[in-house]
């Protein structure tokens, strides 16, 4: 038996939904696609979908032991400055330098929830 599968998505949970919402919509520069207030909203992305989600009562404890595991979403941006720039604007500045590596430039970036978020800007290709 093979698992087929139609689409793949990224979600975070957080008790602090609507925070997130408005943080993912700001940086976006973007609406949800699909918005059920306080409850879940979805942005459509280049090659993904990222959801996130308020946990019902009886599941936030769960949520809660897994706080220390989180995520990290990588942003693969035209331009890191400007991107350090919009994140800075929404108050949310990331705490370190600009790293280089084989793969390009990046910085770590925080959501309100303490999400890592890469802002990571591939090598221009000279040729």
């Amino acid at each position: 038996m093979v698992l087929r599968y139609t689409n793949a998505f990224v979600t975070i949970a957080s008790v602090n939904c609507e925070t997130l919402v408005i943080f993912y919509t700001k940086i976006l520069e973007q609406k949800p696609v699909i918005l059920i207030t306080n409850v879940y909203a979805e942005f459509n992305l280049v090659g993904m979908r990222l959801g996130i989600f308020k946990p019902k009562n009886t599941n936030e404890s769960e949520f809660e032991a897994i706080a220390k595991s989180k995520i990290s979403l990588c942003l693969e941006v035209s331009n890191l400055e400007d991107a350090i720039a919009h994140l800075t604007t929404l108050g949310y500045p990331p705490p370190g330098d600009i790293s280089i590596a084989s793969h390009g430039r990046e910085i770590y970036a925080y959501d309100p929830d303490g999400n890592r978020i890469i802002l990571h800007q591939a090598p221009v290709n000279d040729n």
